[in-house]
């Protein structure tokens, strides 16, 4: 990890906001609907990361039934009338955002839809530690992670080299996604994704945390 950090970019859920719950029970109220058992948030927390689509048919194969045609329409609207029911800020987020904030340009990169990201840092009080331009959610001109079109878009951006720059996320998602763009690499193990990042994809470049409070080290 270089000594000075001029851009520090955030993945959403499972890295800056605990969202497991609310993505749990809208899952399940869909599985519910169409005759199937809840499964657990740790199941549904291990499938979240590569877009609602994505999600959506994981927790379908993992109930063993057939997937509706309107499937994600109806999650979508499921997840977003408890879109804020239970997701928080992990505790120590906001006073980390405001030292953050002060030495860095901070961003949010995340394969959720831009909208109910918007909602979500508007509801949680956590816009205000991002420019509305350096937000890109997962159904906007770039191709969703791990392709690294949009963290080299808020490199570009502001003027950083990927050096001097560092994806924050918890997922094997978020991991490869620094890979691609030749950018260092720093492990939320607090976040429920974090079960999906295998160990031998972690290397001496990388850093981690255990707390939001520890990203003060960065």
């Amino acid at each position: 990890m270089p000594s000075r950090i001029h851009l520090i970019v955030f993945d959403l859920d499972g890295t800056l906001i605990d969202s497991r719950r609310d993505i749990t029970d809208a899952a399940n109220a869909l599985l519910e609907s169409c005759g199937a058992p809840p499964l657990s948030e740790d199941r549904i927390g291990a499938m979240v990361g590569d877009g609602a689509a994505t999600l959506v048919a994981r927790a379908f194969e993992a109930s063993g039934i057939e997937r509706p045609a309107d499937a994600l329409e109806r999650y979508l609207s499921l997840y977003h009338e408890r879109l804020l029911a239970h997701t928080r800020p992990y505790a120590g987020m906001v006073e980390a955002l405001a030292a953050l904030s002060r030495r860095a340009r901070l961003a949010v990169l995340t394969n959720k839809p831009l909208k109910p990201t918007l909602e979500i840092l508007d509801g949680l009080e956590l816009a205000r530690f991002f420019d509305r331009d350096m937000v890109l959610g997962g159904d906007g001109p770039f191709p969703r992670k791990p392709d690294p079109a949009g963290l080299r878009h808020l490199q570009t951006k502001t003027a950083v080299e990927p050096g001097a720059s560092v994806l924050v996320g918890d997922s094997a998602i978020d991991c490869r996604t620094a890979r691609a763009a030749n950018t260092p690499f720093c492990i939320a193990r607090y976040g429920f994704g974090y079960a999906t990042l295998a160990p031998d994809m972690v290397t001496a470049r990388d850093r981690s945390v255990d707390s939001p409070s520890e990203l003060l080290g960065l």
